[in-house]
């Protein structure tokens, strides 16, 4: 069985937006104050808490630009946090009920038929199951309401 892995924003994107760098559409990242309710951190995977300031930007998950790199905006700690990443289970960003989860070939293009919506609950199943196809690469996470990145999920560096 395919082993995976959650795997958060890069650092160097996330310290990229903490050295006062601009986000996807070279804008500077805008401030807010968390009130505590759905302010999940790309970086750590871990909410915001509330009264604590964040970033909000414009974020394009992907190195190339192609029609197919889609860009979003998302959430950062405004003070620099350790990356997470998760393995075989999903973070605690993941608490809304449903998920798009859509896989992506290595050159990062969406392989037909794989994206769909998924419940929570299913997102480990479904990951797996997606990336037994070999032509996945990755899987990207995202908000089933908005279309917000959440996370990738990868193959274990353990194998199978």
């Amino acid at each position: 069985m395919t082993k995976i892995v959650f795997e958060a924003m890069p650092a160097a994107d996330a310290r990229h937006i903490w050295d006062g760098g601009t986000d996807a559409y070279d804008l500077p990242p805008e401030v807010a104050i968390s009130d505590g309710d759905s302010v999940p951190c790309r970086h750590c995977l871990m909410p915001i808490d509330r009264g604590e300031s964040y970033y909000v930007f414009a974020y394009k998950p992907f190195a190339s630009r192609q029609p197919y790199a889609e860009t979003g905006p998302i959430f950062l700690h405004r003070q620099p946090c350790k990356r997470a990443l998760c393995a075989g289970e999903a973070p605690v960003i993941l608490d809304s009920p449903y998920y798009i989860l859509r896989g992506y070939n290595a050159d990062e293009r969406i392989v037909y038929g794989t994206g769909g919506v998924v419940a929570r609950r299913s997102i480990v199943d479904h990951a797996i199951d997606l990336l037994a196809n070999e032509s996945v690469d990755f899987v990207d996470v995202r908000s089933a309401a908005n279309n917000c990145f959440q996370c990738r999920i990868r193959r274990s560096a353990e194998g199978s």
